[in-house]
């Protein structure tokens, strides 16, 4: 789960805008029964320059021909380099909050 303050601003976010509250209702899962998404489906469903939440894990099997917004609940350490590795920026869940309060323009992947 979320630290308390990291859950405290999804649930205000939450209020105000469909994308959040839809992120606050996977974060609200159990573990087992979150998502695990691959960086190949990333790459494969996305294009260049676009903003991407995963509402779960992003693992780092496959590869990332194009730079990337991304954030998600957690990363493995392939993962992470492969989308740094190609142009991309990796945020953290409360970071990402600050930068997209609407969750306007941002794809869920998962």
């Amino acid at each position: 789960m979320l630290n308390l303050q990291a859950c405290l601003t999804l649930k205000k976010l939450a209020k105000e805008s469909r994308f959040w509250r839809a992120i606050l209702e996977e974060a609200n899962k159990p573990k087992r029964r979150r998502r695990v998404v691959n960086v190949h489906k990333l790459n494969r469903y996305t294009k260049d320059d676009d903003v991407v939440f995963v509402p779960g894990k992003l693992l780092g099997f496959g590869n990332m021909d194009h730079p990337v917004t991304v954030s998600a609940f957690a990363f493995s350490k392939s993962a992470y380099e492969k989308v740094t590795r190609a142009g991309g920026n990796v945020f953290s869940i409360e970071d990402f909050m600050k930068l997209y309060p609407k969750g306007r323009g941002v794809k869920i992947i998962g």
